[in-house]
């Protein structure tokens, strides 16, 4: 029965509780947000400081008994921890506990996955529920995709080097700096900062900005389709 009752609550459900549950934690994700910004702010008071700290340690405690409470009314424990929200709650409190005792470096580089926090937001939007849906109908469609872009990433590393590298050996003295200017051409980024100057580089490299044009679209469509095929099926 108890277990029900929490259920009822901690879940998305058309009732008060639910509700009240639900904007509460939201409120809390804001507030942690905004507590993280004002972290950055150089020369904080030191009861600015205490205060801000004591925010992080509150809203880290309800968090973690949110999580604890999703895997105890969890019909498969498992798969709710495994699962993309449960990941996300999961990070959403790791960096405070692994943050214990550890030194400053390693303190900047968790308090920065606390920003993961938003994405618990998803939780308790529609259209983001439609976008994680989505994500996961078409992961093995995403995973190809990546596969493939990866494939074509390590290819224009190797053409771009065997072209460039006698001409700009500073800039393509190996594959693995070739992968940089691969990067950023295939991704239609183009900084500028690495370019090739033989007749060679350039028409390979008009070649794999075709390609580029492509693998930026490519995803688009995929996610598009299956955020329609979400939308049609909860209609």
């Amino acid at each position: 029965m108890m277990r029900e009752t929490i259920k009822s609550i901690v879940e998305l459900n058309d009732n008060k509780a639910s509700r009240f549950f639900s904007m509460f934690i939201q409120a809390l994700i804001l507030l942690t947000i905004v507590s993280f910004a004002f972290e950055t702010v150089p020369d904080l008071k030191p009861e600015t400081k205490t205060l801000l700290h004591t925010i992080e340690i509150i809203c880290v405690a309800i968090f973690t008994l949110e999580y604890l409470l999703r895997i105890y009314v969890a019909d498969s424990k498992p798969k709710f921890i495994f699962s993309f929200f449960g990941i996300i709650d999961l990070v959403a409190i790791l960096p405070f506990y692994l943050s214990l005792g550890l030194g400053l470096a390693s303190l900047r580089a968790l308090r920065f996955l606390r920003l993961f926090r938003i994405l618990k937001l998803a939780r308790y939007n529609r259209a983001m529920k439609h976008f994680t849906r989505a994500i996961s109908s078409a992961k093995e469609e995403i995973m190809l995709f990546l596969f493939i872009t990866l494939m074509l990433i390590y290819f224009a590393a190797v053409g771009i080097y065997y072209f460039e590298h006698e001409a700009q050996p500073e800039h393509f003295s190996s594959v693995f700096d070739s992968l940089w200017w691969a990067i950023i051409t295939l991704t239609t980024v183009g900084y500028g900062d690495v370019y090739p100057i033989t007749v060679g580089g350039r028409v390979f490299t008009f070649f794999i900005l075709m390609i580029g044009l492509g693998i930026v679209a490519i995803p688009t469509g995929i996610i598009s389709s299956a955020l329609s095929r979400s939308i049609d099926n909860e209609e």
